[in-house]
């Protein structure tokens, strides 16, 4: 039988001859059926449950809320995912500007999807149907499931949990809990069976709070105590950061939110194994846009992974700024290599493919099948990066298997080349031992641009962002430069760069640009820094301290100042001509007074 859609409206429930649905999903994204996007990821997995899943892609909040009841009452639950980027990033530049695009709406079009977008939709479904159980999970819910700082209101927000009204929270991905919630609803709400489950935050009382073991629990700072001191907030962080980075996490997080009411948060699940990860790259997706899409416009972020093959989850880089490793985890779970071929013989097959993988690739492109060599040492480990401030004797970081899955995929039937588009991590090999990998990527795998992530070139600037010092590229540039000449290519290395990093003057900007200048490069892929809900950066960014040290930052908050740090990219290495000339001075800011801490 050919690969259908999960239905997306009443019309398409009946053709299935169906008489009820168990679960309807409610997405901030158009519903593409492809393993990169959540929604079709968690479709998939519950109906090879032998559940009957529908999905309501984008639904208009702003007028009789016809979207919200179309489909009725699901058997079991409301899924609930803001889509696959916090809505707030999709919709504002670190400028707080709104965005006249959004990726993954049909023709790019914004304003198909409301601010908070998981609050907005879960609170409709609570008034609409406060008797039918709400689950919220993908990025937006997992990373704001404890009281977090949030760049666009410029205050701390209480767990999405409390704001949304929703009944349980599923963090991180969700192979493995979804089918466990679904489950554990068959029979209809039980709260005893939800809060037993790995990888859910809820709601409790103090009364649950105190039966819990005082050995496996870890009572964090209350929210009400968080604004009153960021210090508070940034010895929550430390401690909600160093558990998530253990190998086998057994703590559950308790957060008073109000009175008498906490959020509890349970240990994850293990990190998945490779069938278990192979399972749901293999479930039977069209990989297509849901023909509802025909006629109004490509998806942007769908015609950029189209046909592309993402070979592993999580990232053990630990940069201080991003939101992968809090969300897929730390430790790297990889493919087979059957999976992946398979799925590459799939995107050979699929209408306009013409021989050219877009990307076999990752969070960090060359993590595949890597980890620690001793599984013992790495359980005992707290380290947030197995990179940085240097790479760890314990990890594996031999590049031969990957090379192997690089050639058994160019060499599949229809496939001419096969690129590696994700970025690549330098720090990951040496010159002894990578530069047969380098060369490889070089000649066989780039289209003539190679992205990777210097991120800044001053090591105070470096360090706070949990990356490697810029001598590191320097020497990768000569060694690409070498390869390029030596192989008669003109092929770019393309950097990326951020500004208005905690801790990140002007004058640190500056020095940038004269040393890229130096360089002779031309900078295009740069990128003012957003501060983005449970990041080690934006903890920096509310506090001006560094939480592991509390060490005080300078950090450039006012809209100006972040347009003044950025224009430097622009610059020719000696003035920043586009920088506004008010105040061209540099303030030192000491951790928030009590009035600053609240929305204005």
């Amino acid at each position: 039988m050919e690969n259908s859609w999960l239905p997306t409206t009443v019309k398409e429930v009946r053709a299935l001859g169906w008489d009820y649905i168990d679960v309807i999903i409610f997405s901030g994204d158009a519903y593409v059926d492809h393993p990169s996007f959540g929604a079709a990821v968690v479709g998939r997995l519950l109906e090879a449950e032998g559940l009957r899943v529908a999905i309501v892609s984008q639904p208009n909040w702003r007028d009789d809320l016809r979207d919200f009841k179309k489909l009725g009452v699901p058997r079991l639950f409301f899924g609930i995912s803001g889509g696959s980027m916090d809505s707030m990033v999709n919709h504002y530049t670190a400028n707080k500007r709104l965005r006249s695009d959004d990726a993954y709406t049909p023709g790019g079009k914004a304003g198909f999807r409301p601010d908070y977008a998981v609050t907005v939709y879960s609170r409709i479904l609570k008034e609409l149907f406060p008797h039918v159980p709400v689950v919220i999970g993908g990025i937006e819910a997992s990373l704001r499931r404890l009281t977090h700082y949030d760049y666009w209101s410029d205050s701390l927000k209480r767990s999405i949990l409390v704001e949304s009204g929703a009944d349980v929270l599923a963090y991180g991905m969700g192979d493995k809990v979804m089918p466990e919630i679904a489950k554990a609803l068959r029979n209809g709400f039980n709260a005893k069976l939800l809060r037993g489950l790995k990888q859910v935050a809820f709601v409790a009382d103090g009364k649950y709070v105190e039966r819990l073991s005082p050995e496996t629990t870890i009572v964090l700072n209350s929210y009400d105590r968080c604004v009153a001191d960021p210090v508070k907030f940034a010895e929550n962080f430390v401690n909600i950061e160093t558990e998530s980075n253990r190998l086998e996490q057994r703590m559950v997080l308790v957060e008073e939110q109000s009175e008498d009411r906490y959020v509890v948060v349970n240990p994850p699940h293990p990190q998945l194994t490779e069938q278990e990860l192979d399972r749901g790259f293999d479930l039977p997706y069209t990989r297509l846009p849901h023909p509802r899409y025909n006629g109004k416009g490509d998806i942007p972020a769908w015609e950029m992974i189209k046909f592309s093959v993402n070979i592993h989850r999580g990232c053990f880089g630990g940069c201080s700024f991003c939101t992968i490793s809090a969300h897929q985890g730390k430790f790297v779970s990889s493919r087979s290599e059957s999976s992946v071929l398979a799925e590459i013989d799939r995107v050979a097959a699929m209408p306009g493919f013409k021989g050219y993988v877009s990307d076999v690739g990752g969070p960090s492109a060359n993590m595949y099948g890597m980890g620690g060599k001793n599984r013992a040492a790495c359980a005992k480990c707290t380290r947030p990066s197995c990179l940085w401030p240097s790479v760890c004797r314990n990890l594996d970081n031999d590049h031969e298997r990957l090379m192997k899955l690089y050639r058994r995929v160019s060499a599949r039937p229809g496939v001419k080349k096969a690129f590696i588009g994700s970025g690549i991590r330098y720090d990951l090999f040496d010159r002894e031992h990578g530069a047969e990998y380098l060369r490889d990527v070089i000649v066989n795998h780039t289209s003539g641009r190679l992205k990777v992530a210097p991120e800044h070139t001053e090591d105070k600037v470096l360090k706070l962002m949990r990356k490697p010092s810029f001598d590191g590229f320097e020497r990768l540039k000569v060694d690409f430069d070498k390869v390029c000449r030596s192989e008669g290519l003109k092929y770019q290395l393309i950097p990326y760069f951020i500004s208005s990093h905690p801790g990140c003057t002007e004058d640190d900007m500056k020095r940038l640009s004269q040393k890229t200048h130096r360089l002779g490069m031309r900078l295009e892929q740069v990128q003012d820094l957003t501060p983005t809900p449970m990041t080690l950066s934006s903890v920096m960014f509310y506090t001006g301290m560094d939480p592991y040290t509390g060490e005080k930052l300078y950090v450039a908050r006012s809209q100006d100042d972040k347009r003044r740090q950025k224009s430097w990219f622009f610059a020719d290495g000696k003035s920043s001509a586009s920088a506004p000339k008010n105040d061209a001075r540099q303030r030192q800011h000491a951790p928030r007074k009590k009035s600053d801490r609240h929305s204005r």
